[in-house]
């Protein structure tokens, strides 16, 4: 199969061949292309070394941060492009990064270090494409395998775990069986790498497709990078409007909301108090009270762990904190529901009620999923109005009450408090006039 290389990386091809050196773009940019879809990166694999490299491009500015791996990047027109050496590499006493790099002549070697064999392809205008093992086949079957013995590349790079369950979620491949049961094996290799690097491969695979199935399978993986998560594995929870424990529940409900991180991170954590909050009644009921602050707890310390922004973090322990509060039936319960989590925090919420009864006992769905529709409307509405739901909404300033004789100071707040209370709860209008002859009421009251 042919396709065609942007003029650029194609032209540091040609001139590293007029210079008598094979090269190649290799690795992800061949998969995607495969796939007719964008690569975002070009790289180029070739047998000449650095130095040789550097010497090819005269006329360009030549960055050299990763000569120690053999890599250098030659800037075009303002872009980046990594020129690798066909390498080898040493051993990873670290589980990470090998303790040294060999360079080599053939471009098979190489290929044969790389992680699955989907992104073990090279590529050249003229030679078509070079596939040592197998990529192609397994792009056509849609699997994802590992190039050689999996557990020796796992062993190499324990992140390679986390890869794997990003690609399979991106392209929505199974993987394969032998290197499924080398992840599951050499899982703990996991404890060697960094937070950041853990939560950069979370994140991609969160948002891929047929997530639920792999929270499901790989479930040890995600115990070991979140250990608060394992609590949650076949923990029943004896309760009709439950026909899951409340793993598989998350992973349902997971999968049933839209595939943005701050969505997809809020129901992974939604539930994981639950096992430190069960009590049964005298029926053998299960409940779970105050579940949703033990989650928040559980939440900030993982989240914390896993260094995540503050931004995406306070986004997400506000929905894991008011994930069970029940969605408004009505423009008052609106206006009160807006005002504790903010415009955009209520649809946010929306959804994550939604998905979250997608996760529980289907004969308790469509009652559920009425109250969420009604809700939706009401929001909506109310949006559309662009009713009043904080002190920034209120028709009543400060200023306007201080200019009516009330004085500056604490009890000027509190009144414009009761204010915004009198219009939450619909008692009256948000108009300056009817705001500030209440307000009089209650001076003169």
């Amino acid at each position: 199969m042919r396709f065609e290389i942007p003029a650029i990386p194609a032209a540091m091809i040609r001139r590293l061949n007029e210079h008598g050196y094979q090269a190649y773009v290799v690795g992800g940019c061949v998969r995607d292309a495969l796939l007719k879809r964008e690569p975002h990166d070009w790289d180029i694999c070739t047998n000449a070394k650095p130095e040789e490299v550097i010497a090819c491009f005269p006329d360009k500015n030549v960055a050299k941060t990763g000569l120690q791996h053999g890599t250098v990047m030659v800037i075009d027109a303002g872009e980046g492009y990594e020129i690798t050496t066909f390498r080898t590499d040493g051993a990873y006493s670290d589980h990470r990064h090998p303790d040294e790099v060999i360079f080599v002549s053939e471009l098979r070697e190489d290929l044969a270090r790389r992680d699955f064999t989907i992104n073990a392809m090279a590529y050249h205008p003229d030679e078509g494409i070079m596939d040592f093992y197998g990529g192609q086949q397994d792009l056509a079957n849609g699997v994802l395998r590992c190039v050689g013995v999996p557990e020796e590349r796992f062993q190499e790079d324990g992140l390679r775990i986390l890869r794997a369950l990003r690609f399979a979620a991106r392209f929505d491949f199974p993987i394969e069986e032998e290197t499924g049961k080398a992840m599951h094996k050499c899982a703990y290799l996991l404890e060697h790498i960094a937070a950041e690097r853990i939560f950069a491969e979370l994140k991609g695979f969160l948002v891929g497709k047929g997530v639920g199935k792999l929270l499901i399978e790989y479930r040890d993986i995600f115990a070991q990078i979140l250990p608060p998560l394992g609590k949650m594995f076949d923990f029943e929870q004896h309760n009709p409007h439950h026909c899951y424990d409340v793993w598989r529940h998350t992973a349902t409900a997971v999968d049933h909301i839209a595939p943005e991180l701050p969505l997809r991170l809020t129901m992974l954590f939604h539930d994981c108090g639950k096992p430190d909050t069960i009590s049964m009644d005298e029926n053998g009921v299960g409940h779970f009270h105050r579940h949703g602050a033990r989650s928040v707890e559980l939440t900030e310390q993982m989240l914390t762990q896993l260094r995540c922004d503050n931004k995406l973090r306070d986004q997400v322990l506000l929905q894991v904190k008011y994930h069970d509060l029940p969605l408004p039936q009505t423009a008052s319960e609106g206006r009160k529901f807006m005002n504790k989590m903010g415009e955009e925090g209520a649809l946010f919420s929306l959804e994550v009620h939604r998905a979250d009864y997608m996760g529980q006992a289907p004969d308790r769905r469509p009652e559920k999923l009425a109250h969420y529709e009604q809700a939706k409307a009401v929001l909506n509405q109310l949006i559309e109005e662009e009713a009043c739901f904080s002190l920034k909404d209120l028709a009543v300033k400060g200023r306007d009450l201080i200019d009516q004789g009330f004085r500056p100071g604490p009890p000027l707040g509190q009144i414009l408090n009761r204010l915004l209370e009198a219009v939450l709860d619909g008692t009256c209008p948000n108009e300056q006039a009817a705001l500030l002859s209440l307000a009089k009421e209650w001076e003169n009251s």
